[in-house]
């Protein structure tokens, strides 16, 4: 069995409820973090899944307040961070620590193509200024920049840098990672692609970071632990499953209306209402219905 890191586990992207009027609703992220907290799953808060991009800073905090009263004590709070002003990040940055959030993980600034220098010199200067841990984020899909595995090793060796999520979907980079961090007990790799969930555990992961957790933490609990104790078969079972899950609010549509989608599925299951923040939108009633359909079974079966 793989001795677990500081920093390990099941990490959930988690959604940002809203109301209509594009406000926080708190209710909806305690219901949330409770239910994750019964599973022994974290959130990550303002992730890609979680509109980051689109929350303020107010915001922000009131859900970063609203997800740590409903924690349980061995519940790791991870807040998100992206934009492109380093003094307004690292202002937002001191404000989600006030609030709660235990690790940052923060994604490179993207408006401008950065070299592999700058990318280093970002996250140096970050991982300097914050006072609690700071965790790479690398997610290709929407930064259209790929951390070089180089420039992550440098940045491993700073104290106050703890991990990696690589949500990239490239299964060589991914063994390469773990080739150098597996055995690391100070730098802890998270795959953030969640259909490479059990070759990441596989090689030697720390943690996985699946979206579908949202609404079904327990079936990625169950294949963590599959994946760490070394049944494979197992884990490799539920893979399967969680990717055929997975399409029911990702075929056919963009991002940003995958992340619709899975609102819809969180308020079949009760948890939250389908409302964005600007400037995505709600889906049109068709593909709303689909998706309702072909989530009720799932649901039924796996809560």
């Amino acid at each position: 069995m793989k001795t677990e890191k500081k920093y390990h586990g099941v990490v959930v992207p988690m959604v940002t409820p809203v109301t209509g009027d594009g406000n926080i609703d708190t209710a909806a992220v305690e219901r949330i973090v409770s239910n994750f907290a019964k599973y022994g799953v974290s959130p990550l808060i303002m992730g890609t899944t979680g509109e980051g991009n689109s929350v303020s800073v107010k915001n922000g905090v009131e859900m970063i307040s609203a997800a740590k009263r409903a924690a349980n004590e061995d519940m790791v709070i991870y807040a998100g961070l992206a934009g492109n002003c380093i003094s307004e990040q690292k202002e937002a940055a001191a404000r989600f620590i006030e609030a709660g959030a235990d690790v940052i993980a923060a994604t490179l600034p993207c408006y401008y193509a950065l070299t592999p220098e700058q990318m280093y010199g970002y996250y140096k200067d970050m991982a300097d200024t914050l006072t609690v841990p700071l965790m790479l984020y690398n997610i290709t899909i929407t930064t259209h920049m790929s951390i070089p595995m180089d420039i992550i090793e440098r940045l491993s060796h700073h104290p106050n840098i703890v991990g990696l999520k690589d949500s990239e979907n490239n299964v060589p980079r991914l063994e390469e990672a773990l080739k150098l961090f597996a055995d690391r007990e100070d730098f802890a790799y998270f795959c953030g692609c969640a259909a490479n969930s059990a070759v990441a555990l596989k090689n030697g992961a720390d943690g996985i970071v699946p979206s579908v957790g949202n609404y079904l933490p327990k079936i990625y609990q169950d294949l963590y632990e599959a994946g760490i104790k070394g049944d494979m078969a197992k884990a490799e079972e539920l893979q399967q499953k969680t990717i055929e899950i997975g399409k029911i609010n990702t075929a056919g549509l963009t991002l940003g209306e995958s992340l619709a989608g899975l609102k819809v599925i969180m308020n079949e299951a009760g948890l939250c209402e389908t409302n964005m923040l600007p400037p995505l939108t709600v889906l049109d009633a068709e593909t709303e219905e689909r998706i309702r359909k072909e989530a009720r079974p799932v649901i039924e079966q796996y809560n």
